[in-house]
């Protein structure tokens, strides 16, 4: 049996904590010829409890959900369920994002703007085993790897800092980004002082400053792109 063929028989899960977004995604891949069977988590607390209920053989995930955030979630699939197989389906188009994913253990990364039919393309590719990124973004980050590009100062943070630092930059209250990644505010402020001493950077201002010219500001997602419906 294909990896592909495990996939579709014991289930493909998607993994956002937007409805409308899951909605968009089950109705791309149901319009395939070759369906899946279809499973929804809201959170990456309920992906693994879905995990845990019931045989998965791949798994599409955002990166950027309240609670558990995606990148922790490719990593406890990762070490708990080595067979499943991991796309990340993300509104981040920075290859940094995709670098983190890949080290987590993903094994394909797309953005929300990609048409339906890479999508498809990719979703087929990931679960037959292979690997998977957008061309545009693969030059990126192989330009990366190779030292022709320098590192943004941000590559240094931790996967939590980089994720409390989107928060800032889009003008979240220390309270709230504590209710929204479940810890405590004194946590978040320990966070923000790292990202303060890695970055060099004096205060709350210069951060944001430095965060919208890098683009890290976390808008709200609207769902899918207009190319995906």
């Amino acid at each position: 049996m294909s990896t592909r063929d495990l996939a579709r028989r014991s289930g493909l899960l998607l993994v956002d904590d937007h409805t409308i977004v899951r909605e968009g995604l089950r109705r791309i891949l149901e319009a395939v010829a070759d369906q899946w069977q279809i499973i929804e988590a809201g959170s990456g607390f309920q992906a693994l409890e879905c995990l845990r209920g019931q045989p998965i053989g791949l798994a599409i995930v955002d990166l950027s959900m309240p609670g558990m955030s995606g990148l922790e979630l490719i990593k406890r699939i990762r070490a708990e369920y080595t067979h499943v197989k991991v796309l990340v389906l993300s509104m981040h188009a920075e290859e940094q994002y995709a670098l983190r994913a890949f080290r987590a253990g993903a094994n394909g990364y797309v953005t929300k703007d990609t048409a339906s039919a890479e999508l498809v393309s990719a979703v087929r590719k990931v679960a037959d085993g292979g690997a998977y990124i957008t061309a545009s973004l693969a030059e990126s980050v192989v330009r990366q790897l190779n030292g022709a590009t320098r590192s943004p100062r941000h590559a240094q943070l931790s996967d939590r800092e980089l994720e409390v630092l989107q928060r800032i930059v889009a003008g979240q209250r220390p309270t709230e980004i504590a209710e929204a990644l479940h810890l405590s505010v004194k946590t978040v402020s320990t966070h923000k002082t790292r990202i303060q001493d890695k970055l060099q950077l004096p205060n709350t201002a210069a951060l944001i400053r430095y965060g919208l010219e890098h683009q890290l500001d976390k808008p709200e997602d609207s769902g899918l792109d207009r190319s995906m419906a």
